[in-house]
């Protein structure tokens, strides 16, 4: 059944400040309505709750890609098409551009974001497991002024986020820390395109000799939130590269904790997760 239109209503702010001002003084009643492309399927199905949205696709203060010495900055309403064609975030940001690149089709690229990839709170989104590898920071704003929140802090349970109704999600930050780092992204869905991931696997690693300096792994649709797994992180550091996959194997069996659901069981999603570790593992002893 699809949703009655009358019954909902979109406003479309002149500039930033006007919509902050709206958020602040309404809190709650207004959400934020960019691409639209989750928020429209909700429609048609006839699902979507929230009877009114604020439009902010319009707003300047939210697009654009900044390179700086130390950082890139990506604002809230960068889509996936302007992701992928980025100089600098294909050198240095190859996860985030191929998660955009298999994000949807070219319609979805072409009009969904990251700030709504990232502020829709799916547990499959397909890059926020890399966005977690790649220690982001988020620009939350509102009429008082911003704060700054890491990634691995904003997502607090499931559809739950650490933003406040007032506050609209400007802008992205990425470290450029990659150098050296051996990258590995995966998604597993039922289709190779326009599927929603069963299992979405992140990874990123330096080695020192025949051991595992440092190493980052993050996943999607294996638990409530994207998940950093700290603990198998923990039981690799440092180890023998030949020992990595007896040892990642054994860790990540007790950290994760996906469910059976409608694309896939848990027993499969544990299986796809440990034979793509395995894999990462295994390519660092051939560098």
């Amino acid at each position: 059944m699809r949703a009655y239109l009358p019954s909902y209503q979109l406003v479309t702010p002149q500039n930033l400040p006007e919509t902050l001002e709206l958020l602040e003084r309404e809190p709650g009643v207004y959400k934020p309505f960019a691409g639209g492309t989750d928020l429209m399927v909700l429609l048609e199905a006839g699902k979507l709750a929230h009877k009114n949205y604020v439009n902010i696709w319009n707003l300047k203060e939210l697009r654009g890609i900044e390179v700086a010495d130390t950082q890139v900055t990506i604002g809230a309403l960068t889509t996936y098409t302007e992701i992928q064609s980025h100089a600098i975030l294909r050198a240095e940001f190859p996860m985030l551009c191929q998660a955009a690149s298999e994000t949807g089709g070219l319609a979805i690229q072409n009009r969904g974001t990251l700030g709504g990839n990232i502020a829709n709170a799916s547990p499959a989104a397909d890059s926020p497991p890399a966005l977690l590898v790649y220690d982001a920071e988020l620009e939350l704003v509102s009429t008082t002024g911003s704060r700054r929140v890491p990634y691995h802090d904003f997502h607090t349970g499931y559809k739950q986020m650490n933003i406040q109704p007032h506050e609209l999600l400007a802008r992205i930050s990425l470290p450029r820390s990659t150098q050296n780092l051996t990258q590995y992204y995966r998604k597993v869905g039922t289709r190779k395109a326009q599927a929603i991931s069963k299992v979405c696997f992140a990874a990123a690693a330096t080695t020192d000799g025949d051991r595992l300096a440092d190493v980052r792994i993050a996943l999607g649709s294996v638990a409530p939130i994207p998940i950093r797994c700290i603990t198998t992180e923990a039981a690799l550091r440092g180890q023998r590269l030949d020992l990595l996959p007896e040892l990642g194997r054994a860790a990540m069996a007790s950290e994760i904790v996906p469910i059976d659901d409608i694309r896939s069981t848990a027993n499969y999603r544990i299986r796809v997760t440990l034979n793509l570790l395995v894999d990462f593992l295994s390519l660092l002893g051939k560098g």
